[in-house]
């Protein structure tokens, strides 16, 4: 038996002190700048060193979070965070995503561990020898792994591993999906996250959230990793969660993982997550013999417990509450981003079914959530550690730090760069063409030798798959094939002397900064395709100092997500209907969903431009459209004019 430590979130001082009441073993919590979770209120550094310290006085460990993309300007300033979070708060590890923050944090002199966030997209045991080569000694595992992917993924693992047990579920796979950024610059990979899966969508005339999960909830289940080895953390997610849920959450997991057997723990347990305000939670794949799909299109859906709807008229609104409301409860009208959305504070109680009179401007229809309560005894836990903590007499200072840059590859005499079509099925035509690789055998019939041929791993691979991937690789490579662009950095693993081969990495991976090509190119990597998301100027500033060659998706269908799961009420190859009639359609790939929008990537005409500033590849996506899918007439630019925030 492993006693796995009880990881909390904070995005707020509140939720961070609640954390130490409520006996969590470690707290995870983000700063102003590279949090995935910028909307959460985050910390100051001068803060987050005296609440650390008040940690650290009660044994807990506090990690920091600083995993975000990392664009092409932006390895001096996260250097220059890391070096003053080092000197000032000395958390006990910093959660990465962006494979630069290795280098950065090791030109910085941090000293505290590493450990790969979710969004880093570790899916298989493959590629943990790569990560503890690198110094990393912790990989988050995605949320979709059942029980038996953990225990395989563990078997033997070099690197401690973390695991989700409670809170949101995002439709894509961490770390595969662009929706947002596709649609207005707002980057998940960048913490802004517009969360287009939880809008409602047509399909067949029917809308339905298709694209919006219930939330994680492992509960009495979490109890079976408690036999892996190296699951050294249960992780609750919920950063932007107020001091309620984090109490209530850590509370309840704690007592469920030091009372395994004990029916009547259990009991108090599952009683405190019905009272922590969550969405409605499901098991999801954990149990392989019964994996559940957390998408109910009818449903209303929304972050808090949900309350009814607003009646009445304009200027006469209110509600009648599902359960009661109690002073200083925080309550949602409609969902995040939705037109009519507000927060609205209760002042005094208001019994189940009892009528709530709502400020003017509320729309009727619009759900209504509770999404945080404020009780008296927790008020008071929180106030009485606040008093201890002590105010620090310096502050951070300012950081003079600079990343040095790795010695540029030499250019030679401008070349005509490769132009690679890259097809899903093979055509009938000898090569040079890049082609999607399948544990489907039909779909890896290759025109022509293997050895000019370019061979593409998929984004995500899950443990399930993972020999049966390995087995491809090795039967490829032992018949001549050279070219390989992998989905994922940690994909590396699969090849066993890299250097010999021309291994890229693939448009999936998000790279995009000087520090990511450099660990790349220690990896073995001899190129990268740099990631879909980057804006002109992004483009031309990186492949100008590029340590290695590099390519970019030129034109072609890119999906805006990936997901493991697809809602029952649905079918592949059929369109789904934006609020503001955008056209997006699912097609399965092995084990994953692609969504795809209805219009196409096209930066042929920047290509001259491209040539000049060092690209060497332009990929070309031939994906197959269905029948009843008809691209639109649209720009296809992506983020090349209005840049990544």
């Amino acid at each position: 038996m492993t006693k796995p430590e009880i990881l909390a979130p904070a995005g707020q001082e509140a939720s961070f002190l609640a954390a130490l009441a409520a006996g969590a073993d470690a707290v995870y919590c983000g700063l102003k700048h590279f949090s995935a979770r910028s909307e959460a209120d985050n910390f100051s550094l001068s803060r987050l060193g005296t609440l650390t310290q008040l940690a650290r006085d009660r044994n807990v460990r506090v990690y920091v979070a600083l995993n975000t993309l990392i664009k092409p300007g932006e390895p001096d300033k996260a250097g220059r965070l890391l070096d003053r979070l080092q000197r000032f708060v000395k958390p006990d590890a910093v959660i990465f995503s962006d494979p630069g923050m290795v280098d950065i944090a090791r030109q910085a002199g941090l000293e505290s561990e590493l450990h790969l966030s979710t969004l880093g997209a570790l899916t298989t045991r493959t590629g943990q020898e790569q990560l503890a080569a690198l110094g990393v000694s912790r990989a988050v595992l995605p949320r979709e792994l059942d029980i038996d992917e953990i225990r395989k993924t563990a078997a033997e693992s070099p690197i401690d591993l973390e695991v989700f047990v409670h809170g949101a579920l995002c439709y894509g796979v961490s770390g595969r999906c662009w929706w947002s950024s596709f649609l207005g610059g707002k980057s998940g990979l960048r913490g802004r996250c517009v969360q287009p899966c939880r809008r409602k969508y047509d399909y067949k005339k029917e809308p339905g959230s298709y694209f919006s999960c219930l939330d994680l909830g492992l509960d009495v289940l979490a109890r079976t990793m408690l036999t892996v080895p190296r699951v050294t953390a249960w992780k609750i997610e919920g950063r932007k969660k107020g001091a309620h849920y984090v109490f209530y959450t850590t509370t309840a997991y704690r007592l469920l993982r030091d009372n395994p057997g004990d029916p009547g723990i259990r009991k108090e347990a599952l009683g405190l997550l019905q009272q922590a305000l969550g969405r409605e939670t499901t098991h999801y794949n954990f149990l392989p013999q019964r994996p559940f799909v957390p998408l109910h299109p009818s449903r209303v859906q929304g972050s808090g417990r949900y309350l009814g709807t607003v009646k009445g008229s304009p200027g006469k609104s209110y509600i009648t509450p599902a359960s009661a409301l109690m002073p200083h409860d925080l309550v949602r009208i409609g969902r995040e981003g939705e037109v009519g959305h507000k927060l609205i504070k209760i002042r005094k109680s208001v019994p189940a079914k009892g009528r709530f009179d709502l400020p003017q401007g509320c729309r009727t229809g619009l759900p209504v959530f509770l999404i945080d309560r404020q009780e008296p005894e927790l008020t008071r836990l929180i106030q009485d550690l606040s008093r201890q903590v002590s105010e620090s007499k310096t502050g951070p200072g300012s950081s003079h730090f600079a990343y040095q840059l790795p010695n540029r590859r030499t250019k030679k005499k401008a070349a005509r760069p490769l132009h690679l079509e890259v097809f899903r099925f093979a055509p009938r035509r000898s090569t040079p063409l890049g082609l999607h690789l399948s544990l489907d055998p039909r779909r890896n019939r290759i025109p022509g030798p293997l050895s000019s041929s370019w061979l593409f791993l998929p984004p995500v691979i899950w443990p399930r798959e993972e020999d049966e991937w390995q087995k491809l690789v090795n039967t490829l490579t032992r018949k001549g094939a050279r070219n390989f662009v992998l989905g994922s950095p940690w994909q590396v693993g699969f090849f066993s002397s890299p250097q010999k081969l021309n291994l890229w990495a693939g448009p999936s991976a998000n790279i995009a900064n000087a520090a990511a090509l450099h660990v790349l190119r220690k990896m073995g990597f001899s190129g990268a395709v740099l990631s879909p998301e980057l804006s002109r100027e992004d483009f031309l500033n990186l492949a100008g100092g590029a340590c290695i060659p590099v390519g970019l998706v030129i034109r072609g269908l890119w999906p805006v997500c990936i997901s493991r799961t697809f809602a029952s009420e649905a079918k592949p190859f059929l369109p789904f209907v934006s609020p503001k009639k955008e056209i997006f359609w699912a097609a399965r790939r092995d084990e994953n969903f692609y969504i795809f929008p209805g219009w196409e990537i096209n930066l042929t005409e920047f290509e001259p431009e491209l040539h000049g500033a060092g690209f060497s590849l332009f990929l070309h996506l031939k994906e197959p459209l269905p029948g009843k899918i008809a691209l639109k007439d649209r720009p296809g630019l992506w983020n090349w004019e209005q840049g990544l925030l």
